[in-house]
């Protein structure tokens, strides 16, 4: 293989002037952007435990009322007036996300005259570090960021090519309530608190001392012998003479759970900081960089990919696999072209190299920002500057939070998974007390807007997109993806099948008897989508939509599937889901030969709808495939044609891996090529697009369609259920002509790496490190079975037949 590609390397030839412009780092607790500035320099913290508000009441003893109002209004087909009575059905508006603070540096009036064509600044991707490199008069200067997991403990070394040369002052600041003080002489300490209580735009953030209390604690260290540390306003540290200078930030929070009030939590923030400086205190530079880099490259690793569009030397999988990592490990002579210049060019160049980076970073930003033990991955991951933030930053359950997570399966990060199950189980607790006061249902739900409180109620807004009881439900197919690509019964039986039950016994209430002897859902909404009723009256309650009944259908496949695996199939629960699968609204076909977006085919006032909710059942859901639902799959690509190709950057990624299930690389592709675009953040006019960090826009900034797209090109390469794996059903032969890639997982717990040469299958690994498999293989009309037993490496060749085995 060649070793000629560009390093996975992120890169600006100058420092931020937009946060967007600013490199991102985080170990899924805490994070950082760098902006990389000479003579002052700011380091913008996250501590994703940061919200506002405290525990809050999510149920509503008027909604009984409300809902039977509605249903009938919708029985007697008055959609506008059901629209207008279903605001009863909403409730109080969810928590906002908050920002930590910054680490403030400046440095000495000669950095004014660096020597711009020096600089340079980096987020090395193999590394998960951010460096900044530049020259003062013959001085070469040096910083290093990375935020460890391990260690919990954002690092930041600054060094000079020369002794002594390194001078600055150093503190904290935050757009909160707070204050700082000095510790022991080289500690800066700030203590603040986030609004007990969301506050209007136009305040700033004085609450009421109700909220979560945060501390941060920067301990700064120097050189032996060379250098001295003052102290300034008991609030600033002033670093004079050094050689070089080591940063670790740490923080901490009151928050303690989402059902513990932040006035009675017994954590102390100060103290917990404090504590845990001193366990890496004596820790130097190499050891925490070297926990850092084994922790970090240890998911990281796990995958490689290369594309060209022209011939690549591809050799064997076993070559690639040394290759990629000799080529991740070794580096390559600098690419000195800045990223946001290799995306303003990408339209005419199509580089595929480009790909390569924005799928890795991905990867980089999920470990980053999704962790074991931490909070979900929200609508910015884990970074924002804002009190204020666009839509809250909070998780949204209509597409936001599921899209964040797709891509952990597949692409090999299952652990960062993790905590969504934790989140989900919090949900399911707010979420019984919903159902039963709201709806008087057993089992819980969840609307579609949440906050770190565990918010289940329907947020407060417009009904099209507030009230929407769906959000538990799509969750819930998580549960079981997590299964069908890790066959862990165990997990199945104590963690996903208990929440899928909940899940279930919601939905068998929520439905009711409607047309036809079909079960009805109803009020229903199609995500954020109005239609014209049929009395020329804009509305968006109805019953039974499209996507109701693709998600629900999917739980409940889920429900009978995983009773089967734990011996439940002859419960009462599984005996009702199987009755109540076969009367459910079945997905139909409208006039124009697109899928019907809801039961009726109403008039679509919007048919470039940035949601695709209608086709949930191709993806993510299964219920629409090729192989069984061909005059579907035709319907379905009626509607993603009729939706058009523009839209935000999330639902660009949507679009991708749908035209990815249909096996239709070309328009896959399109839509590749439509996400990488350049975006400045000073005129953010259309929809989607990048901007210089790779952070994809909305515009303005939000982070699902970042993993979208690579769970949308990770479709793309391979797909699979449990018993089928189609190998590179949707390449873009002409556009990644060569290519390999190492590490995929596919469902039914296998490992896949696949060389392609020519557009053309070349080989294909497969190994399954606990599970026995028998997979059918499926390539361009070929199909063969493959008996995959564990702990051996299975290699086959283009007529996909087995050429070598061996254990590992």
């Amino acid at each position: 293989m060649e070793t000629a590609a560009k390093p996975l390397k992120v890169t600006f030839n100058g420092a931020a002037n937009h946060w967007t412009d600013a490199l991102p780092i985080g170990n899924g607790r805490l994070g950082a952007m760098v902006w990389g500035g000479v003579a002052s320099e700011t380091l913008q913290l996250n501590d994703d435990t940061l919200w506002t508000g405290t525990p809050g009441n999510y149920t509503n003893p008027n909604a009984p009322e409300a809902l039977l109002e509605v249903r009938k209004l919708v029985d007697n087909g008055k959609y506008a007036e059901a629209t207008e009575a279903a605001i009863k059905l909403t409730g109080n508006l969810a928590e906002v996300y908050q920002l930590l603070g910054d680490i403030k540096l400046e440095f000495d009036a000669s950095h004014l005259t660096y020597a711009e064509e020096t600089y340079h600044r980096e987020l090395d991707l193999d590394t998960a570090t951010v460096r900044v490199k530049y020259s003062v008069g013959d001085v070469e200067f040096t910083r290093e960021h990375f935020a460890s997991n391990p260690d919990q403990v954002i690092v930041t070394k600054i060094s000079g090519s020369k002794p002594g040369c390194l001078s600055f002052s150093v503190s904290l600041d935050s757009k909160l309530d707070h204050h700082s003080y000095i510790n022991d002489k080289n500690q800066v300490i700030m203590e603040g608190s986030c609004p007990g209580e969301r506050l209007p735009p136009a305040r700033g953030a004085n609450g009421n001392s109700k909220g979560i209390k945060f501390s941060a604690v920067l301990d700064v260290q120097i050189s032996d012998g060379q250098g001295v540390i003052h102290v300034f306003d008991d609030k600033k540290l002033r670093v004079e003479g050094s050689d070089w200078a080591i940063l670790l930030l740490v923080a901490s929070s009151s928050f303690d759970g989402p059902f513990m009030k932040p006035l009675d939590s017994k954590r102390n923030p100060t103290a917990e900081s404090i504590s845990a400086l001193k366990r890496i205190r004596d820790l130097s530079y190499s050891d925490l960089y070297a926990h850092h880099l084994d922790d970090y490259q240890n998911l990281f690793h796990r995958l490689s990919l290369q594309l060209a569009k022209r011939s690549i030397s591809v050799g064997s999988l076993e070559k690639y696999a040394s290759a990629a990592t000799d080529l991740y490990l070794e580096g390559c002579k600098d690419y000195t072209v800045s990223t946001a210049e290799r995306v303003k060019s990408f339209q005419t160049d199509e580089d595929p190299s480009l790909v390569e980076l924005l799928f890795q970073y991905g990867r980089y930003l999920l470990i980053s920002c999704s962790r074991p033990g931490t909070q979900v991955a929200n609508l910015q991951g884990l970074w924002n500057n804002e009190l204020h933030p666009e839509w809250d930053g909070a998780p949204h359950l209509n597409i936001n939070l599921e899209m964040n997570y797709w891509p952990s399966l597949p692409c090999n990060l299952s652990e960062c998974q993790e905590p969504l199950f934790d989140f989900i189980s919090s949900l399911s607790i707010n979420g019984r007390k919903t159902a039963e006061v709201n709806y008087e249902a057993s089992g819980w739900v969840v609307h579609h807007k949440s906050d770190i409180w565990a918010k289940t109620s329907a947020d407060q807004g417009n009904v099209d997109w507030a009230l929407w009881p769906m959000g538990g439900a799509w969750l819930c197919t998580h549960l079981w993806d997590h299964y069908t690509y890790t066959l862990d019964k165990d997990f199945l039986k104590v963690k996903a099948y208990p929440l899928l039950e909940g899940c279930a016994c919601f939905l068998l209430d929520w439905l009711i008897e409607g047309r036809g002897g079909y079960l009805d859902t109803n009020p229903s909404t199609s995500p954020e989508h109005d239609f014209v009723a049929p009395d020329g009256k804009s509305a968006s309650v109805s019953y039974s939509s499209t996507m109701d009944m693709a998600i629900i259908k999917e739980v409940f496949s889920a429900v009978v599937s995983a009773s089967e695996v734990l011996g439940r199939k002859e419960d009462y629960l599984v005996e009702r889901v199987h009755k109540a699968l076969l009367r459910l609204y079945p997905t139909k076909i409208a006039g124009d030969g697109s899928i019907m977006e809801w039961a009726q085919d109403f008039k679509d006032p919007d048919v470039h709808h940035r949601h695709l909710s209608h086709l949930y059942g191709l993806f993510p859901g299964h219920t629409i495939t090729v192989e069984k639902t061909p005059d579907l799959c035709k319907a379905a690509e009626a509607s993603l044609s009729k939706r058009g190709e523009d839209g935000p950057g999330w639902s660009t990624t949507w679009k991708t891996a749908l035209w990815a299930r249909l096996y239709n690389s070309n328009n896959a592709y399109r839509m590749v090529k439509k996400l990488i675009k350049l975006v400045d953040p000073d005129f953010e006019g259309t929809f989607g697009g990048l901007y210089g960090n790779l952070f994809a826009a909305h515009p303005p900034f939000q982070i699902d369609a970042n993993f979208g797209f690579i769970a949308a090109v990770s479709e793309m390469l391979i797909q699979s259920t449990i018993e089928d794996l189609y190998l590179l059903p949707a390449l873009p032969r002409d556009k990644w002509t060569d290519g390999c890639v190492k590490g995929l997982r596919a469902r039914g717990g296998v490992t896949v790496s696949i060389c392609w040469k020519d557009g053309n299958l070349h080989e294909v690994g497969l190994w399954s490190k606990d599970q026995n498999s028998l997979k059918m293989l499926h390539y361009r009309g070929t199909v063969v079975t493959a008996n995959i037993l564990s702990g051996i490496v299975y290699t086959f060749n283009s007529q996909l037949k087995c050429v070598k085995e061996y254990s590992v």
